[in-house]
């Protein structure tokens, strides 16, 4: 019997019962947003392609260490990346794992790292329906993101409040990799809009801004790219605090997903000490950057950290917030958490549950 057997057998006793905050659809191709685009765009694509903000068109900004970052199981049998099966996603996942709500978050074809911002804007509005009429009305366990062209501020929000109405969609997607950094005051239309809508703001690890994953250049691995996502994470609180986009915006709901949470409490007590000398620089930030990322920010599960005792990873949510963690599996890549077995740690069904469904229950108002 495998380590994973044990796992699995050892946590059979609890009934599943899971909201995933992250799921990753995939498109076969160009062609199944063809129903959603204007001939205009089809024929762009078509001539063109697309553009991303770096100097490698329509490719990713470092080599994954598996194709497309996913498991090895994961490619449906019919053809297509993974993550285009509805079928597999099913079999794979949403049965087995008890997940009750799956949150789609689409990042093939990165429509907001687009340097061409109309076709830009184009591709949101047709993958958002096409998350809609290709995921949605097939599986009512899963719910959509609106995606927004962040560069383009003005169709950002244009397209958030078409959509903010629509119960399909629970949050607003945005990649942290962007012309400047997020908290600018370029890009606070975007967060009116969310505040508006009564949206949250899922900010997942990903994007092409054109500038280098790390401060000091391009990595040479992808062991080294792997880990600047908490960097940038890291980068964009940073920016939303100080810039004082909590201050001015103190319904704003903001969820970091994929960054990792080992340095969180780390980070925000060197940003109360900083702050504590230097506030006068900032006076737009009235309290301690902690009472902010407490009262406003929320984390995903996945993937996090784990110290080398339970007692550590309990004392690690205790630090961030038990109320404060959402799960999330990243179906189907290649560090996909399973619900069973992702906590190394003795935890009470109670706190179980909580990570697992309550949380996130309570976050999108699901109990509404």
């Amino acid at each position: 019997m495998t380590m994973m057997d044990v796992e699995r057998s050892q946590s059979a006793k609890y009934r599943l019962q899971v909201i995933d905050c992250d799921i990753h659809p995939a498109m076969t191709s160009w062609k199944e947003i063809h129903p959603y685009l204007e001939k205009r765009w089809i024929d762009h694509l078509a001539v063109y392609g697309s553009h991303l903000r770096h100097a490698f068109s329509e490719a990713l900004s470092h080599p994954r260490m598996s194709p497309d970052a996913a498991r090895v199981d994961a490619y449906p049998e019919e053809g297509g990346p993974p993550g285009s099966s509805l079928d597999l996603l099913r079999k794979q996942h949403l049965d087995p794992n008890g997940v009750e709500i799956g949150m789609l978050i689409p990042l093939r074809w990165n429509p907001g790292s687009q340097r061409n911002l109309d076709l830009g804007v184009a591709l949101t509005r047709a993958m958002n329906t096409w998350q809609v009429e290709r995921w949605i009305r097939q599986e009512p366990r899963l719910r959509a993101s609106v995606l927004v062209a962040q560069e383009d501020t003005e169709g950002a929000v244009a397209e958030i409040d078409a959509r903010g109405g629509d119960p399909n969609f629970t949050q607003i997607l945005l990649l942290p990799r962007t012309d400047e950094p997020l908290g600018r005051r370029r890009y606070w239309p975007i967060f009116e809009a969310a505040v508006r809508n009564n949206l949250p703001i899922t900010i997942h690890v990903g994007g092409t801004g054109g500038h280098p994953s790390t401060a000091g250049g391009w990595s040479s691995y992808y062991m080294e790219e792997h880990h600047m996502v908490a960097q940038a994470m890291q980068a964009v609180l940073a920016s939303l605090v100080f810039e004082g986009v909590f201050e001015r915006f103190p319904t704003l709901r903001i969820v970091i997903m994929e960054g990792g949470l080992g340095w969180i409490p780390s980070f925000t007590a060197r940003m109360d000490k900083h702050w504590n000398r230097l506030r006068s620089e900032v006076p737009q930030v009235k309290r301690p950057p902690s009472e902010y990322v407490r009262e406003q920010v929320w984390f995903t599960t996945q993937p996090m950290e784990e110290p080398g005792s339970s007692a550590a990873l309990i004392d690690l949510f205790d630090r961030i917030g038990w109320d404060r963690l959402l799960f999330a599996t990243d179906y189907p890549h290649w560090d996909f958490d399973d619900p069973r077995t992702a906590f190394k740690a003795n935890l009470t069904e109670a706190q179980r549950h909580q990570l697992l469904y309550g949380n996130a229950r309570t976050f999108y108002g699901f109990d509404q």
